[in-house]
C-alpha cells in the first residue's frame, strides 16, 4: 500500500543563530508577509490562512498535523539540522511536534538536512555562491555513524518512525555534497560502519534513501550502501525559462522517474511538490533577475487540480514499479518562503491537502 509523508520544514521559530544575523526573533514569516508580486499575476504574497505560527507550538502543531491526518497524509519527513552535534531547529520537531498528542501517534521520519541556515535574507547579492561553503556540514564516518546513534536512540526506536521493509527509515537532503567530500570509498565505509553500530544495538538496520542525486554519483548509489532514491523538490528547469508552467513541469519530471531507477539500480520513490516560488527569499532584481537560487523560475498556473494529477501519475508509478513498501513523498507541508506547501493559504483554502485525498 502507497504511503504518502509530506517533508516538513522546521524553520518557523527564531533560534539564536538568526537572532545574531538578523535581528531577535526573526524568522520567515517575515520574508513570506513583505514579498509582493514582481511579475503581471504573480502570486505574492502567500498567506497561510491558519496564520504564521511558531513550530515549537504544540498546540499549533497538531492543528495541523491533524489536518494532514484527514486528508490522507500518512507520515511527515521532519528536516534534521546537525553539524557535528550542533543542532538547529530542533524545537520544531522536539517541542511542536513530539510535544504535541498527535506526535506520538503520526508516523514520522527524518532528513538529514546537511547544511547550516541562511545569513542573509532575502539574498542580495549574485555574485556569491548559492551556497556558501560555511554552510555545508563536514563529516567523517566517525561522525556519520555518531549521527546515527544519535538518531537511533531518540527517534528509531520510537513507535510511530517510519520504516520501510522494517527497517526505519532516513534519507541525507544533499547526498552528492556527502558523497563528493567524503569520496566513495569513505561513504561506503561510513554507511557500513552506521549499519554494523545498528545491527550491535538491536536496531533492525536502515534503509537509507538518497536525495537530489547527480549524474556523477548515481551510478554508485547501490554499490555505497544506499537503498532507493527520490528527491526533495523536482518541479522545474532550474536553468530554464524564468516561468513555467506546473502541468508541463510535473508531467516532464515524472517522465524522468524511472530513469533515475535504472541508472542507479535501486527503487525511486517520486517527490510531488505544489508549486515553485522562491521570491520571499531573494531580492527583487526586476527583468535583470540572476539564473540561480532563490531567482530560481517561478512555476505558474499551480492548482490543486494540477497537483492532484500529479499525485496520482506518483501512485500509479510506485504500483507499476512493484516496490516493496514504497513511500510516495511531497515536498512539502510547510515550505511557505519557497511556494510549496500543504497548509490552508488564503488562495485555496484546504485545496492543496484535498489534493491529496484525491489522488489516494
Amino acid at each position: 500500500m502507497n504511503r504518502i509523508a509530506a517533508y516538513v520544514y522546521p524553520g518557523w521559530h527564531p533560534i539564536p543563530e538568526r537572532d545574531a544575523s538578523f535581528h531577535p526573533g526573526f524568522t520567515e514569516w517575515e520574508l513570506v508577509a513583505s514579498c509582493r508580486p514582481r511579475f503581471e499575476g504573480h502570486v505574492q504574497p502567500r498567506i497561510p490562512q491558519l496564520g504564521a505560527y511558531d513550530d515549537r507550538d504544540s498546540d499549533e502543531v497538531e492543528r495541523r498535523v491533524r489536518l494532514c491526518q484527514q486528508h490522507g497524509v500518512d507520515a511527515l519527513v521532519y528536516g534534521f539540522f546537525w553539524c557535528r552535534g550542533k543542532r538547529v531547529f530542533q524545537d520544531a520537531l522536539d517541542q511542536g511536534f513530539l510535544g504535541a498528542a498527535v506526535g506520538r501517534e503520526m508516523p514520522f521520519a527524518l532528513m538529514w538536512a546537511n547544511r547550516m541556515p541562511r545569513r542573509v535574507l532575502p539574498v542580495r547579492r549574485a555574485d556569491l555562491p548559492v551556497i556558501d561553503g560555511e554552510r555545508r556540514v563536514k563529516t567523517d564516518a566517525e561522525d556519520f555513524v555518531e549521527l546515527i546513534a544519535y538518531l537511533a536512540e531518540r527517534y528509531f526506536r520510537r513507535d510511530n518512525y517510519v520504516t520501510v521493509g522494517g527497517r526505519p527509515y532516513f534519507s541525507i537532503f544533499d547526498a552528492t555534497f556527502f558523497l563528493r567530500e567524503l569520496g566513495r570509498e569513505q561513504a561506503t565505509a561510513a554507511i557500513a560502519m552506521a549499519r554494523d553500530w545498528l545491527a550491535e544495538h538491536g536496531f533492525p538496520g536502515l534503509h537509507l534513501a538518497a536525495i537530489d542525486p547527480a549524474l556523477d554519483v548515481v551510478g554508485d548509489l547501490r554499490r555505497l550502501g544506499f537503498d532507493s532514491v527520490t528527491h526533495y523538490v523536482f518541479l522545474p528547469v532550474w536553468k530554464g525559462e524564468p516561468l513555467q508552467d506546473y502541468a508541463t513541469c510535473a508531467a516532464d519530471r515524472a517522465a524522468e522517474w524511472a530513469g533515475f531507477a535504472e541508472r542507479s539500480g535501486l527503487p525511486y520513490m517520486p517527490s510531488i511538490a505544489p508549486g515553485w516560488d522562491a521570491s520571499p527569499r531573494a531580492a527583487d532584481f526586476g527583468r535583470e533577475r540572476p539564473h540561480k537560487y532563490p531567482w530560481s523560475p517561478v512555476v505558474v498556473g499551480e492548482h490543486p487540480e494540477r497537483f492532484a494529477e500529479a499525485l496520482r501519475r506518483g501512485v500509479d508509478y510506485t504500483v507499476a514499479h512493484g516496490h516493496e513498501d514504497p513511500l510516495l513523498f511531497v515536498a512539502s507541508l510547510n515550505e511557505w518562503s519557497e511556494g510549496h506547501y500543504l497548509e490552508p493559504d488564503l488562495r485555496f483554502g484546504d485545496g492543496w491537502l484535498r489534493a491529496v485525498d484525491q489522488a489516494r
